[in-house]
């Protein structure tokens, strides 16, 4: 195994071992004690505006699958797509969930009846709905645009994997003045996210959806988990400039060389 393998097996075990910790000594843990995040208030709140005029909310699951690096961001958009399933419950119109990858409109239509069928939704006709509307950049934001633009639709959120397409996407958001939650992986639509969208999630907002939206302790604990590897990250990359500055990365490489 690669020193790069290893290393990546370690902090996997070592970042579930931390979420362990913290959700055993944290019993009765407490969202007030999280900073606060305005995508995830703004979410909250459009909840409630939908069950109180009737309309409906679009969830955009992005066009990433679940076999490379955009996985991550494509699952913790489940999440979301889960917690404002339940949430939204006594709607008039359930919320509607559009993707551009077959694997993960399986795993959405999954999450769907599952969450329908946890919180008892006996009527089919409010059963949230999801579609696949298109596997190539092009067909999904012209899919999605679709949907972005019905008058019945009151927010989008837009949490997965995106491309260069999310433009197209926050922009009709808000040329529809609804108000547009995004967050993404990919860095460069990070940056259209941040000038475009209404209420962006930046860098790790992205996977502390669970954690703000109320899903469960272990989530809370894994924000935790966040912070102590934030911390590591930190140090080490203070320590490396000190031994830089001081010249003893040299003397250890030189070391290590005379010993082979």
């Amino acid at each position: 195994m690669s020193a790069t393998g290893f290393t990546g097996i370690v902090v996997i075990v070592l970042f579930l071992g931390l979420m362990i910790f913290f959700s055993i000594i944290n019993q009765e843990p407490k969202q007030k004690n999280i900073r606060p995040i305005q995508a995830y208030n703004k979410i909250n709140q459009e909840i409630n505006v939908a069950v109180e005029d009737g309309t409906q909310l679009h969830i955009s699951l992005g066009r990433g699958g679940i076999t490379g690096p955009e996985s991550a961001s494509a699952l913790a958009g489940l999440s979301i797509l889960k917690q404002v399933i339940e949430k939204s419950s006594v709607c008039d119109y359930p919320p509607v969930a559009s993707t551009g990858n077959a694997v993960i409109s399986i795993l959405a239509q999954d999450t769907i009846q599952g969450t329908s069928k946890a919180i008892s939704i006996a009527d089919k006709g409010k059963n949230p709905s999801g579609e696949l509307v298109g596997v190539t950049p092009f067909s999904y934001a012209a899919g999605t645009l679709t949907t972005i633009r019905d008058n019945n639709v009151s927010a989008n959120i837009h949490t997965g994997w995106f491309g260069s397409e999310i433009t197209w996407l926050t922009t009709a958001g808000e040329r529809q003045s609804t108000p547009t939650i995004a967050g993404t992986a990919q860095l460069p639509a990070q940056a259209v996210i941040y000038a475009s969208a209404s209420d962006p999630l930046i860098g790790e907002e992205l996977y502390a959806g669970g954690a703000y939206l109320g899903a469960g302790k272990i989530h809370l604990a894994s924000i935790s988990a966040q912070d102590v590897f934030r911390w590591i990250i930190i140090f080490v990359i203070l320590g490396s400039v000190l031994l830089k500055i001081l010249g003893i990365d040299i003397f250890v490489e030189n070391s290590l060389a005379g010993s082979m």
